[in-house]
């Protein structure tokens, strides 16, 4: 098992490599001044305009530009955008309330996405099986930014049933823009848990295991859902990364001041290095969240074993 998780993490180095570099093209290639960009609608002072193309190493070949770049990363220096701000102070700030959006987001997808899956399989054919099937396709046709408008003024405004604007001190301001987020995937969740439990409870061990005798709870808990949940974590896995760049949308809706919101700013004033870095981040998201997926394919099927 150490072995396979060193042998991860050293396949995890190429692909940070190259996706830093695709999207550092990306971003610093696209037609225009960023630093016109900061001025906005007047024109920027030639000389500030010098000296801050001289600072951030504008005028230098885009290779060696990267260099400086990745070569701060590795020291923990996400470098400053054109302000002078520290974008590791920046992320510092917003990281952390989208983590706990994208936490409630995931929680309310894998518990009700799951739960869901579960009772429409065993009920195949009736009427919470219907119902699921129904709501789920609902809410993939519905955009998140209609969904989150419409829960935002009716549960918000005219029933007040929950906050409508973020506030650091009370978590509970984040729930229905965590449901908001987590809608779409959630609908996936629970029909996919659907799917892998009409499969699973057909197969010979389920059948076997309801001839010795087992209780119903037991085959379904013991072997149904544990064997069924394969295709589930791994979608979750994925999933996780997806949140947090999803974000931007209900953080918008609400005004909450997380990466989302940070990392749309970053691109509309051409903040390039705070758009690599965020992204950056996101992608060790995703590596890790693939590594723990792959760590739990054996905690659910004790035949997989890692060399």
């Amino acid at each position: 098992m150490g072995r396979y998780v060193i042998r991860r993490l050293l396949q995890a180095i190429p692909v940070l490599l190259g996706a830093t570099i695709l999207l550092y093209c990306l971003v610093f290639l696209l037609p225009g001044d960023p630093i016109q960009a900061l001025a906005g609608e007047k024109k920027a002072d030639p000389n500030i305009r010098a000296i801050l193309r001289e600072q951030y190493h504008l005028n230098d070949p885009l290779y060696q530009r990267y260099w400086y770049y990745i070569s701060g990363v590795m020291t923990g220096d996400f470098g400053t955008d054109f302000t002078g701000r520290e974008v590791s102070e920046i992320m510092s700030e917003t990281f952390p309330v989208t983590l706990k959006l994208a936490g409630i987001a995931f929680l309310v997808e894998a518990v009700v996405g799951i739960v869901a899956g579960v009772f429409a399989a065993l009920g195949r054919g009736k009427f919470l099986d219907n119902l699921v099937l129904l709501s789920t396709l609902l809410l993939v046709s519905i955009p998140v930014f209609v969904l989150g408008n419409v829960l935002q003024l009716v549960l918000g405004v005219q029933w007040a049933l929950v906050p409508i604007s973020y506030s650091a001190e009370d978590i509970t301001t984040l729930f229905l823009p965590g449901v908001v987020l987590a809608s779409v995937s959630l609908a996936y969740i629970a029909r996919l848990t659907r799917t892998s439990m009409i499969e699973t409870m057909r197969s010979d061990y389920v059948r076997t295991a309801t001839a010795k005798g087992l209780s119903r709870p037991r085959v379904i808990v013991r072997h149904g859902l544990r064997n069924a949940l394969i295709p589930i974590v791994t979608y979750l896995g994925v999933d996780l990364g997806a949140l947090m760049g999803g974000a931007i949308i209900t953080e918008r809706i609400f005004n909450i001041p997380g990466i989302g919101g940070t990392l749309y700013q970053a691109v509309y004033l051409r903040q390039g290095t705070t758009v690599v870095s965020i992204v950056t981040v996101l992608v060790l998201v995703y590596i890790a969240a693939n590594l723990l997926v792959d760590l739990l394919y054996a905690v659910l099927d004790p035949r997989i074993r890692y060399a």
